[in-house]
């Protein structure tokens, strides 16, 4: 079997009709191979066709007479095996090293894969020493190790297949809203809003001097300009001229934590519907929009899935099952507290009306529910922004606002109905002392205005959730938090 392999490899090396193929020694190109990728090659049932592959090392095994690699272009999990001569080996071919090699795609002998690259060509393009290398051949190595390294992190299995699930999954989202009728909106990144009122944001000024010489307002926007937090509030904008409007971009939180919850940057999903009076049309739609795009992540990168939750999460995969099947709990936040305190759980933060949910009341709250997702609706109106519509309910006094609370997370998503009746909100921003600074949001409800609302879907907490990943700092490129190093 062997000798043949390697009968099949000279003749290819070799082979006539192709007026640029030069011999091995030179190392030169045929112009015949048609450049693929690694996951169309091992999809592809035309074999006997010369082609170039181009990636990177993950083996290397070499025999008396063949050379075994498995090279990956980041296409796929799986890579392809390629079969050379033990001629082609050289000193520079090691795990990790960047490759170009030419071949033809043959029917592999082997059960653990359909073909196989039987080479002509292989040319070292990039070096790796692979004792300096800090990720090694043989070792699987955890998500908290290779997060040392945020420039070397894509080289591996795990963090490679983080990234075609989150391309992936930003293209199902992207696809839901448009088969939805949803227009996209790209909000600014530079703003004057505080729309979640923490106060926890970067302030945006330039560098240089040479715009502060206005004693008087020395502000490069002549007024404090900051990195966004939500482009909430420029949605609803938009939805005074669109039913439907969504966003999906970098938000900024300069909030002091390096907890594995917590990233001062990352990508928010935010959606607002016009002419809705009624919460339950943000629910339907929250529900609907987290159960297509896991159904779409599940069909379209089934293996990349599969390895989080063999390998980083074991048995979370049936409640990502429990979510796709089962339709949400709904409750209130006034049974969510009666909940807790009924509960015999010890929690840090001892549960009361009127208090925010922590962590740890809302993944007790999804527990209590059969890890299948819960909405908890009509929170305590002091606890919301002053965008958030009043109840005018007594005596607990309400805001039409919601929550949904997923396993492993805790909150996922935040919404609410607006506040669309001009006096109410008036009064509000007057007894916060903000009518000034969002009059234009006030004006918004003299000129055709409509009852609306909406909500925002943290991304990394998406892939978190549907993962099972537990340090959010592994579900983004590059992780951004207080105190961390920046490449």
């Amino acid at each position: 079997m062997i000798l043949n392999r390697l009968r099949l490899i000279r003749r290819a090396a070799s082979a006539p009709g192709c007026s640029l193929c030069i011999s091995l020694s030179k190392q030169l190109y045929c112009s015949s191979a048609r450049r693929t990728r690694v996951r169309d090659a091992l999809s592809s049932l035309e074999t006997g066709s010369s082609i170039r592959i181009q990636g990177w090392v993950r083996s290397v095994r070499s025999q008396k007479n063949n050379l075994f690699l498995h090279v990956s272009d980041g296409s796929s999990l799986q890579p392809l095996q390629v079969v050379a001569s033990s001629d082609l080996n050289t000193r520079e071919l090691t795990f990790g090293c960047a490759v170009d090699i030419i071949g033809s795609l043959e029917k592999s002998p082997s059960k653990k894969q359909s073909v196989e690259l039987q080479a002509s060509h292989v040319k070292v393009i990039g070096e790796c020493n692979p004792v300096d290398f800090p990720f090694k051949i043989k070792e699987r190595h955890s998500l908290e190790y290779i997060r040392q390294y945020p420039h070397l992190r894509c080289r591996t299995n795990a963090f490679s297949s983080l990234l075609r699930i989150r391309s992936e999954a930003t293209s199902a989202i992207h696809s839901y809203f448009r088969d939805n009728g949803f227009v996209q909106i790209h909000t600014p990144i530079i703003t004057s809003n505080d729309c979640e009122g923490a106060g926890e944001l970067f302030q945006v000024e330039p560098a240089g001097n040479e715009h502060s010489s206005d004693k008087e307002n020395p502000h490069f926007f002549s007024v404090p300009s900051y990195l966004t937090v939500s482009g909430q509030l420029h949605l609803e904008v938009m939805a005074g001229a669109f039913p439907a409007v969504y966003t999906f971009g970098p938000t900024f939180r300069a909030e002091n934590s390096q907890s594995r919850r917590h990233l001062a940057e990352f990508y928010m999903v935010e959606a607002e519907i016009s002419f809705t009076e009624s919460l339950e049309d943000l629910l339907k739609l929250m529900e609907d929009l987290l159960k297509t795009s896991t159904e779409h992540l599940l069909s379209h990168c089934a293996e990349d899935v599969e390895l989080f939750h063999k390998y980083v999460s074991p048995g979370h995969r049936e409640k990502v099952d429990l979510i796709l099947k089962r339709k949400f709990n709904v409750i209130s936040y006034t049974e969510a507290i009666d909940i807790l305190k009924r509960s015999s759980q010890q929690f840090i933060y001892k549960p009361e009306w009127g208090c925010d949910l922590q962590t740890e009341h809302e993944k007790f709250l999804v527990k209590h529910c059969g890890d299948v997702p819960v909405f908890v609706t009509d929170y305590p109106y002091d606890l919301k922004p002053f965008y958030a519509r009043d109840n005018q309910d007594q005596p607990q006094h309400t805001a039409a606002a919601v929550d949904l609370l997923v396993p492993i997370v805790g909150e996922l998503c935040g919404g609410s109905l607006r506040e669309e009746r001009p006096e109410l909100l008036k009064t509000r921003l007057a007894r916060a002392g903000l009518e000034e600074t969002y009059a234009w949001y006030l004006q918004l409800r003299e000129f055709g205005s409509v009852p609306h609302g909406g909500f925002g879907m943290g991304f990394e907490r998406y892939l978190q959730c549907v993962l099972g990943v537990d340090n959010i700092k592994d579900t983004i490129p590059f992780a951004r938090s207080s105190r961390s190093c920046l490449l």
